[in-house]
């Protein structure tokens, strides 16, 4: 049995019945009392380790930055006070347009303290799209009353087209012509501190703390409310699933956009709501962009690390061939944690390697599953499996039903960390809860062996990709992409399913160009169509395809063909939502033409499989 480093793991036993075919499950051990709101723990480590370091982030020298918990509390206080005097509410919040920083970090906190809700909106509707669409649909539904940006210049063109010129900015550098600019720093200014204490004083559990957009992988997103209750309760889940978390302050360096649930509420609340420090990493997991990242990973070590499969993929690479970043990595390290896709069990293999080289020991890879509408955290891998697809057990105060849906089971979920509904979207909340209360997450999940139910949940696919041939026959979309792309690494970045109808199944498939670059042993010079055309790409995606139709049961498993996308999805068009992941229905739709060309036959790329024998 491989020997795994030693940490505090709960291990919760679970409730499980079953009745008229509703499976329901929930831990044993009782949800611990909770705050009364998130910046209760602020208060509290700024007496009790104040001079701590709660965030950090790299000036333009290189030093880090480093605020305190208690100078952490001041500035709160007095941006709070700031705050109060622009009239803001939940009808008029505030819309933070930039992405990861001190300021962001600072200004949303304020927010908090003040009792008015925020909401971080995803840089790219300002940055990367051309019409603005998302931005003017989220403007739309907030009503914001006042805007942040760190740096006013590369938004001006956003704000200027999207906002009405009466809604005023708060920047950090720079101005925007015409329009009430605010400078940031005029804001750490102490005003009235006893109107910013007594408005902190007035909030509770059921106050709204900020509004998170869903990623619109299928539609416009929707604004979902996170309450201090629900931030509250994931973050008591995550500490009873973790008792790690209390034994040492953690310490994570951490890139994740913080317009996304995962690294704004669950990582950032790792660290708040247990005294830690977070390193702000400006790198990101891109070929331009991971140096960063492991400079700062040669000089901060981390207790926990938390990424997303394609972050795991770079940093194991680097790992294998860097002895100083392997010292400082693993020195302190207790926890790995993925989320957002599948990771590949290759890269997981090696990371054990890695690890037990350098180590003696592995590290434990946790995962589980989560959602913008809890906050996010329903369930964890604390279970005894280690798989692809295994999301593990129920967190302490999570109940799941698992409920019939066509052959699958959806899973539904009730708590204190699960969202009372989408903002201004009456009709839209009232679809996704059912008779009982529980969030109807559109997730099919199974049990991972219908014998032992103590064993825990898999992943099975989300119910609204799943489509029917024209036989009839029904296609399991989640579990059949996830394979093909745990097993198409490193070439392969994402995969859609064709298509609805038809009479066989074909996949349109959006490859890792640098990878595939690689293997074609083509420079720079060649363009993506000749690096996809290459002899060596083409023999690699065509054994690709033999080994997924190996042991393929009958046409809802079998992959007739393959193509290989020569053109990237795109954000403006919705194909891929801005946190990276596919949308089926509209690369689908987009693409149409494409996908009639390949049925019919007319297409030269495509790659068919082999005949049956």
């Amino acid at each position: 049995m491989p020997r795994y480093r030693q940490v505090s793991i709960g291990h919760p036993e679970v409730a499980v019945s079953e009745v008229d075919g509703v499976l329901r499950m929930r831990a044993i051990e009782p949800l611990a009392p909770l705050p009364a709101r998130l910046l209760d723990r602020l208060l509290h480590w700024a007496e009790v380790r104040p001079q701590q370091t709660f965030i950090a982030a790299r000036q333009g020298d290189g030093a880090w930055r480093e605020i305190s918990y208690a100078e952490m509390l001041g500035q709160v206080r007095a941006i709070a006070a700031g705050l109060l005097d622009f009239g803001l509410s939940a009808e008029r919040p505030l819309a933070i347009l930039s992405g990861n920083d001190i300021e962001h970090l600072q200004i949303a906190l304020g927010a908090m303290y003040a009792g008015i809700p925020y909401c971080p909106v995803s840089p790219a509707y300002a940055l990367l799209s051309q019409d603005f669409a998302k931005l003017r649909h989220v403007c739309d539904v907030l009503t914001p009353g006042l805007v942040f940006v760190t740096d006013s210049q590369p938004f001006q063109r956003a704000i200027d087209a999207v906002l009405d010129e009466s809604v005023a900015v708060i920047s950090v550098r720079g101005t925007v012509p015409g329009r009430r600019t605010v400078d940031f720093a005029s804001l750490l200014q102490s005003g009235d501190l006893t109107k910013a204490d007594a408005a902190f004083a007035a909030t509770g559990p059921d106050t709204i703390a900020k509004f998170l957009f869903t990623s619109g992988s299928t539609k416009l997103p929707k604004a979902v409310i996170t309450t201090q209750r629900m931030l509250c309760a994931n973050q008591q889940m995550l500490l009873q699933t973790f008792p790690v978390f209390a034994e040492e302050p953690p310490v994570l360096v951490d890139w994740l956009p913080w317009n996304h649930t995962f690294g704004g509420s669950h990582n950032l609340g790792i660290v708040l709501y247990n005294g830690g420090s977070f390193y702000l990493d400006g790198g990101k997991p891109t070929p331009q962009g991971f140096a960063e990242t492991l400079r700062n990973l040669r000089e901060i070590s981390p207790t926990a690390y938390l990424t997303v499969p394609k972050g795991w993929e770079e940093l194991v690479k680097a790992l294998e061939q860097d002895r100083e970043l392997r010292d400082c990595f693993f020195a302190r390290m207790k926890l790995f944690f993925f989320a957002a896709a599948g990771l590949s069990q290759s890269v997981w293999d090696r990371l054990d390697r890695v690890a037990e080289a350098h180590c003696g020991e592995r590290i434990r890879m946790m995962a589980g599953l989560g959602m913008t509408e809890a906050s996010p955290s329903c369930t964890f891998t604390t279970g005894p499996l280690s798989m692809a697809g295994y999301i593990g057990l129920p967190a302490p105060g999570c109940e799941v039903k698992l409920v019939p849906v066509g052959d699958k089971l959806e899973g539904r979920f009730r708590g204190p960390h699960i969202m009372p509904g989408y903002w201004r979207a009456a009709q839209q909340t009232a679809e996704v809860f059912d008779e009982e209360g529980f969030y109807c997450s559109g997730d099919a999940l199974k049990l991972a062996d219908p014998r032992q139910s103590q064993l825990g949940l898999m992943f099975d696919g989300r119910i609204a990709e799943d489509f029917k041939l024209s036989s009839g026959v029904f296609v399991s979309v989640g579990p059949l992409r996830n394979r093909a792309v745990l097993e198409g690494s490193p070439y392969v970045q994402d995969i859609v399913v064709a298509a609805p109808d038809r009479e066989c199944l074909g996949i349109l498939v959006f490859a890792r160009l640098p990878e595939c670059r690689q293997l074609a042993g083509l420079g720079e010079g060649a363009s993506d169509a000749e690096v996809l055309g290459s002899a060596a790409v083409r023999t690699w995606f065509a054994g690709w395809l033999e080994r997924l139709n190996r042991d393929a049961q009958g046409n809802a498993s079998r992959i007739e063909w393959l193509a290989l996308m020569e053109e990237a999805p795109s954000i403006d068009l919705g194909e891929i939502t801005d946190k990276g992941s596919i949308n089926q229905r509209a690369v689908l739709q987009r693409r149409a033409a494409r996908v009639e060309a390949l049925y019919r036959g007319e297409d030269a790329s495509m790659l068919r499989a082999q005949v049956r024998p």
